[in-house]
């Protein structure tokens, strides 16, 4: 059985107030624009989780408000395990969740979700993958998604086991103007 797992990078934060601790950061206006694309997106290619784990800061927590409502409304896992993780953190959180579970949503921070991205696909990819994978080894920016199927249970994911499917970003969903 083929998992899924949408790995988001949360939307562009406001740094307009200095005094703003990071944590409590909220979304830019153009963080906000981003976050209805990529919902708009999510929505009209039926990507739809069971489960969302997210990072309890407040552009995480944000982001997760303009992708609501789902039709059927997933689980969420709102933690302070995933503000500014690591790829291996993120990996052991991933490796938690149960099996029965069959769409994971994942809302993060760079680097580490980069890098977590660059681990699923491994030094293998495969000849398909070649120009998103490159794509998303250059950059991940803020609101950009990526999608992978993934072919093992999820206390086994891990280097190479995830095929990436999509990688987009709000500047590919939204016209200029």
């Amino acid at each position: 059985m083929t998992r899924h797992l949408y790995l988001l990078r949360h939307a562009k934060s406001s740094r307009d107030d200095p005094s703003i601790p990071d944590h409590e950061r909220p979304l830019s206006k153009r963080g906000e624009k981003a976050a209805a694309a990529i919902r708009h997106l999510m929505r009209s290619k039926g990507l739809v989780p069971d489960l969302v784990l997210v990072s309890n800061a407040r552009r995480t927590l944000d982001t997760l408000k303009f992708l609501r409502p789902w039709e059927k409304a997933p689980m969420v896992d709102a933690t302070e395990a995933l503000y500014l993780a690591s790829a291996a953190q993120m990996l052991k959180l991933l490796r938690k969740v149960d099996a029965s579970v069959h769409r994971i949503l994942l809302i993060g921070h760079n680097p580490g979700l980069q890098e977590l991205a660059l681990l699923l696909v491994g030094t293998d990819a495969k000849a398909a993958e070649g120009k998103l994978a490159r794509r998303l080894a250059e950059a991940y920016p803020t609101g950009a998604l990526a999608e992978f199927a993934v072919s093992v249970p999820w206390s086994q994911i891990g280097e190479g086991s995830g095929q990436l499917t999509r990688f987009v970003t709000p500047r590919e969903l939204i016209a200029p103007g």
